[in-house]
């Protein structure tokens, strides 16, 4: 995450404070609405074409699960913090969506299993990433895929999970790894931004 140039990390911040601002961030929002048609072409590339369950990990305020929704899936959100989660709920209130208070390095899902496991901006935050992606991939039914959007963010004290180490994380899991650079979009940012950011794909 990035607040402004400053980068932020989970330790840093109370995030039930930060959730009514939150979505002020074009693409934590998603209101301008070339960002969320940016974001929901990119999702539509990700996610399989049929509906399917998709668990949102760090889900936030939900922006990214009502896209998923809007885009026929079944959508269940978890974070860690009851405001974001109060606000996910709000968002996506008549929708095939549901929402848990829970971290999301443990989701709280008990025996349910996904076709996607989706997560923003929050793998780098976690203490142990080669230990949560091999319990995401437990999440996830035959042929399912991870869904990770990450990034360095900063100049001086950088902060995130490069490219290169996230996919040699993945390789011993995934039978597939697609790597797609994103900071050269910036309709996703709002902004022109010159870190780097990036989506993989990693299908199990």
């Amino acid at each position: 995450m990035t607040n402004g140039e400053h980068a932020i990390t989970g330790a840093d911040l109370d995030w039930d404070a930060a959730a009514p601002t939150f979505d002020d961030e074009p693409d934590h929002g998603l209101r301008d609405p070339e960002v969320r048609q940016a974001w929901a072409s990119r999702l539509r590339t990700w996610l399989p074409e049929r509906a399917s369950d998709i668990l949102d990990l760090g889900c936030g305020t939900g922006s990214l699960s009502l896209l998923a929704a809007e885009q026929g899936h079944r959508v269940m959100g978890v974070d860690l913090s009851p405001a974001m989660v109060d606000l996910a709920r709000a968002k996506l209130a008549g929708r095939d969506a549901a929402f848990l208070v829970g971290d999301a390095a443990g989701p709280p899902v008990g025996e349910e299993r996904f076709d996607v496991v989706l997560a923003r901006h929050l793998l780098w935050t976690l203490p142990d990433p080669a230990r949560v992606l091999r319990h995401w991939r437990g999440l996830l039914r035959p042929g399912g895929r991870l869904v990770l959007v990450e990034g360095v963010w900063g100049t001086v004290s950088p902060v995130g999970i490069p490219a290169d180490r996230l996919t040699g994380l993945l390789a011993p899991l995934a039978g597939q790894v697609r790597l797609e650079r994103l900071s050269d979009d910036a309709l996703l940012w709002g902004k022109a931004v010159d870190d780097e950011r990036y989506a993989v794909v990693a299908w199990v």
